[in-house]
This record gives C-alpha cells, structure tokens and sequence, in this order.
C-alpha cells in the first residue's frame, strides 16, 4: 500500500495527491509534520512529503511523480513522446524551482505573521519578474499548463500558482502573476473542475480550519 504522508496545507503534498487520485492509486495518507517528525518517520531533511511504498521510503516531490507514473502508468500524465515528456517536466521544473521557491521567501511575511526585509522583497520581485517572463514563453495554457492535456505540470500548476499569486500580493502589493498576463484564476478554476482537485481543495480547507480551531 502506498503511503502518503506529510499534511494538506503543504502544496508539494497536494502535487503528489493529486497525483495519485487522477490516477486512480489506491492509497492511504499519514499526518506527518515537518521537522523532527518527517525526519523520525524516514524523511532524511524532515520534508514533506514522503511515502511508504512495499520497497521502503521515497522523499522529494518529483521523485515522488516519477515513481507513481512509472509505477501506475495509466492513465498518463505525462506524454509517450520523448520530447513533448520532457517538455512537461520542464515546466514542472520551472514551476517548482523558479516560481514557487521563490516565492517561498514571502511566505514568513504574507501567511505567518514574519517579516521580509524591504532588500529581500525586492530581490524576490526582480527574480519572479524574470522568470514569470521565462514561464510565459514555456506555458501553453491551451487549456492545461502543457497543452491539450492535463498532465504532472498541471498538478504542480494547480497548487503553485494561487500562491505565488498570493504571496506577491499580500507583500509586494501587487499580484505579479496576473501582472504577466497569466489568468491563473481562470485556469484554477477550470482544473478545480476535476474531482481530483476538488478532493484535494476540500482537505485542505478542512485541514486549515481544523488547525485554526486547535492551534498547536
């Protein structure tokens, strides 16, 4: 049985979730935060996510999404061609590297009550500004983020987007998404009509209501 642990408020969770569910992977999830937890249930750097598998542990992400599409692999989620394949996983890279981690340095400021310093914030703006640029010559939005199908970049799409969205708003005071032209509300909304995405989006308002009501 494959094991998905970590917790529903984590995008790189939900990337993976939502994974398995298009997939239609029979699988059960473990409650498992960062830190000394994760590193306690097998993940080296106490990330998340991880998983069980019947071989042992798996950490990261796209290890993660390599081993389920390999491990079941339809239906697909990413294409037989070779080079439209590594297309996708070039826009998942870019999502993942050079949208969402960046982005990641807002988030003390924009969701946890931090601070980011003025030197930081405008560091972070002239990167996103440069690689949202790079994103746009990539991404296809015909509908999905690679083209007609949906496919892993849109699993990662999905989660990213509304944050890096958000985050730029909240602390740059400008969402720098939709600034680049890229109507991230209108593609969220249209991949929030699968029942993959509305399962994934379900838990993780529950979950985030769930530790509102009982802070730790």
């Amino acid at each position: 049985m494959f094991v998905l642990c970590g917790f529903p408020l984590s995008n790189y969770y939900n990337k993976v979730k939502l994974a398995l569910l298009e997939k239609g992977v029979p699988f059960t999830e473990e409650d498992v935060a960062t830190g000394e937890p994760a590193r306690s249930a097998g993940s080296p750097l106490g990330k998340v996510p991880f998983a069980r598998t019947e071989h042992g542990v798996i950490c990261e992400s796209e290890a993660l999404m390599d081993y389920i599409e390999t491990r079941w692999p339809t239906p697909a989620l990413l294409p037989a061609d070779p080079w439209q394949r590594a297309k996708v996983r070039e826009l998942t890279i870019f999502l993942d590297l050079h949208l969402e981690l960046v982005a990641r340095e807002l988030y003390p400021q924009a969701f946890f009550g931090g601070t980011v310093s003025e030197k930081n914030r405008e560091r972070v703006r002239a990167l996103l500004n440069k690689h949202l640029t790079g994103f746009q010559r990539l991404a296809k939005f015909a509908p999905y983020v690679a083209g007609e199908h949906f496919t892993q970049a849109d699993c990662a799409a999905y989660v990213h987007l509304p944050l890096v969205a958000l985050s730029t708003k909240l602390v740059l005071g400008e969402d720098l998404v939709a600034a680049h032209g890229i109507d991230w509300k209108a593609y969220v909304k249209l991949v929030g009509e699968r029942p993959s995405a509305q399962k994934v989006t379900a838990d993780r308002k529950a979950d985030q209501e769930r530790r509102v009501a009982t802070p730790s």
